[in-house]
């Protein structure tokens, strides 16, 4: 049995996802801010499983789960990244950070981090990180990372995306001599709830693109399922569905990625936005 740690796991791919394992008979540990949902997973999962309530927006409180998931399951299988929201609007956490990145780019960071102790005791451990791998659009804005002058929500979703290209390069160079795969995947165009952050006449919109363009859930799963049950046997892999990524390129380039780490452990400090961890603030 393998244990399974999911962030968004309690909609669209996430759940997907945990409701595969859980019929399989692995340990699974769903991850979301919803109680609802997360109740409706272990219903429809026939109460096995575990739904953690955390709002991962907060640097101190993913740090803190970070923690009791060591402490409680000392080794974990596969970790996947999953939770987003796109945001219509520009919020901004209590920590200072505008929501997008909080949730796509720190979170991400801070849980493969805090949690790479837990993934390496496993035989075959994989971090599967479900970005926008292998786009061509977007960038940093490392004059405005928090996208204070210039917030679009397709500039924060983009932003988001070329950050997690870095963070695979981060990860894979910060611990050469890991066994944990890093797999970067983009699911591209998915049936997962896309209209909902929209008002009408946006939502119908939307709704009739997906009825006619997206994936199915069950069927964008599949290579996800293959990246975890036979990680890559490169440290750093990225995928666009089912076609493979060079992570050579300029989107991966590895100085960007130390700057991105540099800025995220600053951020994450006391004083910086919240208390760290980071099992020791490695650094990079």
């Amino acid at each position: 049995m393998r244990t399974i740690v999911i962030t968004g796991g309690t909609h669209g791919i996430g759940k997907a996802l945990a409701l595969q394992y859980l019929g399989r008979g692995d340990q699974v540990i769903a991850i979301g801010s919803n109680p609802a949902r997360g109740e409706a997973l272990l219903a429809e999962a026939g109460r096995r499983g575990v739904f953690l309530p955390v709002d991962l927006t907060s640097a101190a409180h993913t740090i803190r789960l970070g923690g009791e998931l060591r402490a409680r399951y000392p080794r974990i299988d596969a970790l996947v990244l999953g939770a987003f929201r796109y945001e219509t609007v520009r919020q901004e956490t209590a920590e200072g950070l505008e929501r997008t990145f909080a949730l796509y780019v720190m979170s991400r960071f801070l849980l493969a981090e805090e949690l790479r102790p837990a993934l390496e005791q496993a035989p075959r451990p994989v971090v599967v990180n479900l970005c926008g791998t292998g786009g061509r659009g977007g960038r940093l804005h490392w004059d405005d990372l928090q996208l204070r002058a210039r917030y679009r929500p397709t500039v924060a979703t983009m932003q988001g995306a070329r950050a997690n290209d870095l963070l695979g390069v981060a990860f894979s160079e910060a611990h050469p001599g890991t066994p944990v795969r890093y797999v970067l995947h983009n699911p591209v165009f998915v049936d997962t709830g896309l209209a909902e952050p929209f008002r009408p006449p946006k939502r119908a919109a939307v709704q009739i693109a997906v009825k006619l363009f997206a994936a199915p859930v069950d069927r964008a799963i599949e290579p996800v399922v293959a990246r975890i049950d036979t990680p890559p046997e490169a440290t750093l892999s990225a995928f666009r569905g089912r076609r493979t990524v060079d992570v050579t390129g300029p989107a991966f380039d590895p100085a960007a990625a130390r700057r991105l780490t540099g800025v995220l452990r600053e951020m994450a400090r006391p004083g910086g936005g919240a208390a760290v961890s980071l099992t020791g603030d490695r650094q990079p």
